[in-house]
């Protein structure tokens, strides 16, 4: 299985909740969400990593654009592609708004505390391995998975298989 940056996000997110969550249950929705939690939000996001699967959206958006309108017409295929990368670069600034929405999300979820100690977190020496390593533990864990599931499957079927005789079905 090969692991994409949406799955490190979903697993660093889910890591973030996880560890947060189990020392509190506060629902920081019920809070005024201050400048500062905004900045904490930002900080978290950027220490996790959070929304670097984003960086892909708007090149693959592109990259469609000109397939799609190159096919049609290949014969203006320098101009389809000057056009499309003007129009890419000027819809790099709205990125800014994604970026808030995100944030949004944080600070509706997370305390500002809890914020600063998760990016406290993940920017330490521990923080940054973990982030590194992910990809590498998940490859590895998806391996072991593979061999103990064989196993499963064989035993299964083989004691399946034996009680079925033993009680004359088979």
């Amino acid at each position: 299985m090969k692991f994409t940056n949406a799955v490190l996000f979903a697993v660093r997110y889910a890591t973030i909740v996880a560890v947060t969550l189990l020392g509190t249950v506060y629902n920081a929705s019920a809070q005024e969400i201050t400048p500062e939690h905004t900045q904490a939000a930002k900080a978290a996001m950027i220490a996790t990593g959070a929304t670097s699967r984003l960086d892909g959206i708007l090149p693959e958006i592109a990259s469609f654009t000109k397939a799609g309108l190159i096919a049609n017409r290949p014969d203006i295929e320098a101009e389809i592609s000057s056009i499309v990368d003007e129009t890419a670069i000027s819809l790099a600034a709205r990125r800014g708004v994604l970026e808030d929405e995100v944030a949004a999300i944080y600070t509706q979820i997370f305390t500002q505390a809890e914020l600063e100690s998760i990016s406290g977190f993940f920017k330490s020496e521990a923080g940054i391995k973990f982030l590194n390593l992910t990809p590498s533990v998940f490859r590895q864990v998806d391996e072991v998975s593979k061999v103990w599931r064989t196993g499963i499957t064989r035993d299964m079927a083989r004691t399946v298989n034996e009680k079925m005789k033993e009680q004359g079905l088979q």
